[in-house]
């Protein structure tokens, strides 16, 4: 997309009618003013599947009002690169970062897995889908009840 930033407003036009009918739309909404320059701005690092989901995620946040992509589509791509730098030693892993946030629903639910108040229904898992991954990344059995 990036070398042929003129098929942009095609495919907006294709993916809007495309994921409308999927979505059950009867009336697709249309391009509030701008948003065509803000997609047509925007340097597009992904695909044509990128530009395909953010019609889609529109589509599903716009109630009918006119699409505008504002909360999508970054309007300074300098900011947005800045944001994804990182040292690698400050990534953590998947499993641990699930280990921290079940840990965290374990303490604020003050040890409960199950019922009202519990850490599966704060994470929104079943209680036995929370014991297993509790045992499955290795965590100490006693953090909840």
């Amino acid at each position: 997309l990036r070398e042929r930033k003129e098929d942009i407003p095609a495919l907006i036009n294709h993916f809007i009618e495309k994921k409308a009918k999927e979505m059950q739309i009867t009336k697709p909404p249309k391009l509030a003013p701008g948003a065509m320059n803000r997609l047509m701005a925007y340097s597009w690092p992904g695909n044509v599947r990128e530009l395909e989901n953010v019609v889609e995620r529109a589509l599903i946040l716009s109630n009918g009002r006119p699409l505008t992509f504002t909360d999508i589509v970054w309007a300074n791509d300098e900011e947005k690169e800045e944001d994804m730098t990182f040292d690698k030693t400050d990534f953590l892993s998947l499993a641990m970062v699930n280990a921290r946030h079940i840990a965290k629903a374990l303490q604020i639910a003050k040890g409960k897995i199950h019922g009202k108040g519990g850490a599966a229904e704060l994470l929104d898992i079943n209680p036995s889908t929370l014991r297993h991954r509790i045992r499955r990344l290795g965590m100490p059995q006693g953090m909840g009840k």
